[in-house]
């Protein structure tokens, strides 16, 4: 966790306004995660903190791509993302509920460590389901991997046998 570090923005000294801070988010940022879904990343994070009397605006601007395992052909891709989200962390002695959209800090505190922000808005940036070709044409789809996966299936058409019971039931229906 020590390479976390690095993702820390210490916010004591800046004078109220804008910021800007540039992030090179890669594979060892996510080898610091444990269970990560991500292992291969080549990413920019540009984030811009407005920093006002009462509170800390972070904006993310993360773009790049990620190394993404395809669900049809499980062939390796670069995914590419584009994510754009916003932070607010609030000033506080009193302790707030957890809410996910305000993060709260005590005036004790002298930096935010946005390492866990940047992992959470990569993941759920991720595809739910991952394939290597555009809009459903699999022309970039590992052919070879598409037909040994055709071939192994059970759900050929030509050798189902069809059960006599269900042609009987079937008829009911008509």
């Amino acid at each position: 966790m020590k390479s976390l570090r690095k993702y820390s923005i210490p916010f004591t000294g800046l004078k109220l306004g804008k910021h800007q801070f540039e992030f090179v988010v890669d594979d060892a940022f996510f080898d610091e995660f444990e269970y990560s879904l991500v292992k291969k990343a080549n990413l920019q994070c540009l984030v811009e903190l407005d920093r006002q009397e009462t509170m800390l605006i972070l904006n993310f601007q993360i773009k790049g791509t990620v190394e993404a395992t395809c669900d049809r052909c499980l062939a390796q891709y670069q995914q590419p993302l584009d994510i754009t989200e916003q932070q607010i962390a609030k000033f506080s002695d009193e302790v707030i509920d957890e809410d996910d959209e305000i993060i709260t800090l005590s005036k004790n505190d002298h930096e935010i460590n946005i390492a866990g922000l940047i992992y959470e808005y990569i993941n759920v940036a991720m595809p739910f389901i991952s394939v290597c070709s555009n809009e459903g044409n699999t022309s970039s789809c590992d052919k070879e991997m598409l037909e040994k996966l055709n071939n192994l299936s059970g759900n050929d058409e030509q050798n189902e046998q069809t059960d006599p019971r269900w042609d009987v039931l079937r008829k009911i229906n008509k």
